[in-house]
């Protein structure tokens, strides 16, 4: 351990990183300086080589006050470095950690210059926003659209700006991808119920996929309109919402038209026409069937689509339909095999399957399902699932089930 070069913490690079308590830039820089592999790296920090590595590419984050320690001691890093760095205590939010956003040095120096200087852009700085995108996406699953809501606003006008620098077939991607950031915050507003907002974000998205000749976002903000009115309880404007994306924008992926298909069944299964819903359900699982061979035609805000999926929305139709036990297989093994990483989605459905069992008599089961659901309705599933328990709590206490009072006081404690 005490073996570095003299003046090696002297260096420019090396005190930045420290004092802005980069690890992964501490870790380049060093190695840079030393010849150092990472695995000998991480000899001296006691950190195993895919750790290192981590923590250089920015997939893992240093919190830990003895891993911090460690690397410290291990590189001698001087004392008056560390001071001048120290660690900021814990916060109470835990900061998001996505799975490599970060793009390379090079390519964030060409984010940046073109957003400061309106210099052309390239495609590498598009591909990057593409993937960070993708990955809000999948964290929004997890955690919910609150923490993302800000983050997305920035980084939908880093897209615009860059529109001033793009030439050609470049123009149309910033305009593509600005659509799509545009169609991400109106389904977080429409998560959040901010049904104004949400309009207007979706009416700005379709504009910009129109613009880029973007059939596939152009019908999605029409089916995600479907699925507003379907959550306003307007089942007829949910199907002729669904009907024009099947309709207006010709060409579009089979996925995307499965969407639409499933929309309409939404809608008119909030009418109580059965015959409808499952036709249309058996239309769109059909084409995400065939979508599901050549997944590399479909866009990818697709990727949620399955058998899983359309299990869920049968028992939803049936939900609507008051065929209750029916709803309450659908729904049982559609969220046995949601994966966990889908928390939003999973609190939903739970708290439709609450719904159910009330629905179907079967107070105890409707009680132990919503209070497993509580929490997290609390946390991330605000307005949607969260009315979803008051309405099973509403449910039970019209049919004079015990179990109504024990669900009311359990969400009064995060009312």
């Amino acid at each position: 351990m005490g073996d570095s070069q003299p003046g090696l913490w002297s260096h420019p690079q090396l005190i930045a990183a420290v004092t802005a308590e980069d690890w992964g830039a501490v870790f380049r820089a060093y190695r840079k300086l030393t010849g150092l592999s990472q695995t000998k790296l991480g000899e001296r920090v006691g950190l195993v080589q895919p750790d290192v590595s981590g923590i250089e590419r920015g997939h893992r984050r240093v919190t830990s006050v003895e891993v911090r320690q460690r690397i410290v001691s291990g590189l001698d890093i001087p004392a008056d470095l560390t001071r001048a760095g120290a660690l900021a205590p814990a916060q109470s939010v835990a900061g998001l950690v996505l799975p490599g956003p970060g793009p390379d040095d090079d390519l964030l120096t060409r984010v940046t210059t073109v957003v400061d200087s309106a210099h052309r852009v390239d495609a590498p700085a598009l591909d990057w926003l593409d993937r960070l995108l993708a990955e809000h996406r999948r964290a929004e699953d997890e955690i919910g659209s609150r923490p993302l809501v800000e983050i997305m606003r920035q980084q939908l006008r880093t897209v615009v700006d860059l529109y001033a620098g793009a030439r050609g077939p470049l123009a149309d991607r910033v305009i593509r991808l600005a659509s799509e950031h545009a169609q991400f915050l109106a389904w977080m507003a429409q998560d959040q119920g901010q049904t104004a907002a949400a309009l207007a974000w979706y009416d700005r998205s379709h504009e910009w996929a129109l613009e880029a000749g973007d059939a596939n976002m152009a019908a999605t903000t029409l089916s995600m309109k479907a699925h507003m009115a379907w959550s306003g309880g307007r089942g007829d404007r949910a199907v002729r919402l669904a009907e024009a994306a099947r309709w207006s924008a010709p060409g579009t992926s089979l996925g995307v038209q499965g969407m639409a298909a499933q929309m309409a069944a939404r809608g008119h299964a909030l009418n109580g026409d059965g015959d409808d819903a499952e036709r249309l359900l058996d239309e769109a699982q059909s084409l995400i069937g065939r979508a599901a061979e050549h997944p590399e035609d479909e866009p990818v805000w697709m990727y949620f689509y399955g058998e899983t999926w359309f299990t869920l929305q049968r028992g939803m139709a049936a939900l609507h339909l008051r065929e209750w036990r029916v709803a309450v297989d659908h729904l049982t093994v559609g969220l046995a095999a949601l994966p966990d990483e889908y928390r939003r989605d999973r609190t939903w459905y739970r708290t439709c399957l609450a719904h159910a069992y009330a629905g179907a008599g079967e107070a105890p089961e409707a009680l132990a399902v919503a209070l497993e659901a509580v929490p997290d309705a609390a946390a991330v599933g605000r307005p949607h699932a969260w009315n979803e328990l008051h309405s099973t709590a509403a449910l039970l206490l019209r049919r004079g089930a015990p179990e109504g009072p024990q669900l009311v006081a359990a969400l009064r404690q995060f009312d």
